[in-house]
């Protein structure tokens, strides 16, 4: 999978995502909120350092889920290498706000985060509605 093909699949599955691009990279927003993106698919080392994206063709796709999501893939203490291309694991930084990742995903490591993504943006749904109900 590419960058191209993944921001496709997450614009054209789920209805009224916006998507901001900075720096080569692409933050996706539910609706007109843009506090803090459901998903993001970055390129480059400019936001951390832990996955050397600087190398050619390397990205990054960053989602983020529920606890109990997060702890269903994640039970034991795990050293990862973060630089590991097509392997889930917790965000280098955001994995302890639940976030994951997997860098260059495969076609078969994409579908097995697709539920994951359509967690992240049933959240941001649920966030959105609270955020106006109040």
């Amino acid at each position: 999978m590419d960058e191209e093909a993944i921001s496709q699949y997450i614009t054209e599955t789920f209805e009224n995502v916006q998507v901001e691009a900075s720096n080569g990279s692409l933050f996706f927003f539910y609706g007109a909120e843009r506090d803090f993106p459901m998903v993001t698919l970055v390129t480059k080392d400019s936001y951390d350092q832990f996955s050397n994206l600087d190398r050619p063709s390397v990205f990054r796709l960053n989602i983020g889920i529920s606890r109990n999501t997060f702890r269903s893939l994640f039970a034991a203490e795990t050293i990862y290498d973060f630089t590991a291309l097509d392997q889930i694991m917790p965000h280098p930084v955001y994995g302890q706000m639940f976030w994951i990742c997997v860098l260059n995903p495969s076609v078969a490591t994409f579908e097995r985060v697709q539920p994951l993504l359509a967690e992240a943006y049933d959240s941001a749904v649920k966030r959105q509605a609270e955020c106006e109900g109040e």
